[in-house]
């Protein structure tokens, strides 16, 4: 996978953190879906659904898959993994809307929720297991401060700058090496 970086706003502060692998992109992107559908719009009562969550990537997504279509302002799904693919997230649309709605679903207290089937096998393909997950999704700007992928990606990642300390490698073990 090619490390990908993110823009975090937080407050008065922007943040730029390297995203190492599929896990942490993932991760990232719930948490940030998450935040914006389920905690801001929905608590607010703005929003009763991903669907009517103005201004969320999420909608975006739920717009154009409705279409057939990929949204021109996002890194776009590009599925199966296996077979020769352009530059891209490695699921597809549907996987990750119900991998998202299911999270939601167990989160939030007045929603029943559990893990899909599907959303299941994207977590173990992932390597994380889903109390690790609901962690990341909803903390995730709470535990990483730096970079964050596996512990491999991670070395990698800091040998390459020529970095002698690993920032962020006990979290990074402890919610993405852990299944």
């Amino acid at each position: 996978m090619q490390r990908t970086s993110v823009k975090a706003v937080s407050g008065r502060d922007d943040k730029s953190q390297a995203l190492l692998d599929e896990a942490a992109v993932l991760a990232c992107m719930a948490y940030v879906d998450h935040s914006l559908l389920i905690d801001r719009p929905i608590r607010a009562k703005m929003a009763k659904t991903p669907e009517t969550s103005d201004f969320t990537s999420i909608q975006l997504r739920i717009k154009a898959a409705i279409k057939g279509e990929q949204p021109n302002a996002l890194l776009p799904f590009v599925g199966n993994e296996h077979k020769a693919m352009p530059k891209g997230l490695m699921f597809n649309a549907k996987d990750y809307l119900q991998l998202v709605d299911d999270t939601g679903r167990i989160v939030r207290a007045d929603k029943r929720g559990f893990m899909s089937q599907e959303s299941a096998k994207i977590l173990h393909r992932l390597n994380v297991p889903q109390e690790n997950w609901i962690k990341l999704t909803s903390e995730f700007s709470k535990i990483f401060k730096g970079p964050v992928g596996n512990t491999q990606e991670l070395t990698a990642y800091c040998e390459h700058l020529e970095r002698k300390r690993r920032q962020g490698a006990a979290n990074c073990h402890r919610w993405l090496d852990s299944a």
